[in-house]
């Protein structure tokens, strides 16, 4: 089996802020990664609903790291289980466990990648067109090269290094829209 990636609302980080929000499919499992601010719910909503995807149907929820900018609208998904870097949550249930390596599904998978934050998971999943990152190491395909706020930019630049040996297809960034990752991609 592979997933299939549909991003629903592309972010920025300008004089206001947005994050990337995308929709993995894989069989059974419905993810929704970094639900977090966008201008209006529709703009999360609607593509769910053109894909034919009820926000209840949502079976797993995955916050890259803790920012609100990437948690806000959560609340959208009553029936997911919960995902960042050290637990599962659902309703009043806590389950800690490492991320690193946990298996939402056959083809996605998260993986712990500080750089943005000491915390960040990032988020693969198996494609027909290869491997996706879903991940906020970058903003946008540009950069910025020196996150503003990484607490550690040995760190950040460790975890961009190590999924770009990943050899990824695409890198979908925290406030941008996917890109193809080149030699020109910021470490």
């Amino acid at each position: 089996m592979t997933a299939t990636l549909h991003v629903l609302a592309t972010g920025y980080a300008h004089d206001r802020v947005a994050s990337t929000v995308t929709l993995l499919l894989d069989g059974d499992t419905v993810v929704v990664v970094d639900p977090g601010m966008v201008a209006d719910r529709r703009f999360i909503l609607d593509p769910l609903e053109r894909l034919g995807v009820e926000p209840g149907q949502v079976t797993d929820v995955v916050f890259s790291h803790h920012h609100p900018d990437h948690t806000l609208n959560a609340a959208l998904f009553p029936n997911a289980r919960f995902h960042d870097h050290m637990a599962v949550y659902r309703d009043d249930v806590w389950e800690d466990r490492d991320a690193d390596g946990f298996e939402l599904s056959e083809s996605v998978r998260l993986i712990t990648t500080p750089g943005h934050t000491a915390e960040d998971i990032s988020t693969l999943a198996a494609t027909e067109q290869g491997l996706v990152v879903l991940t906020h190491l970058w903003w946008g395909a540009d950069g910025p090269a020196d996150d503003p706020f990484a607490p550690d930019r040995d760190q950040l630049r460790a975890a961009r290094e190590q999924v770009l040996a990943l050899s990824p297809t695409l890198i979908v960034p925290g406030h941008g829209a996917p890109f193809v990752p080149s030699d020109t991609t910021p470490l």
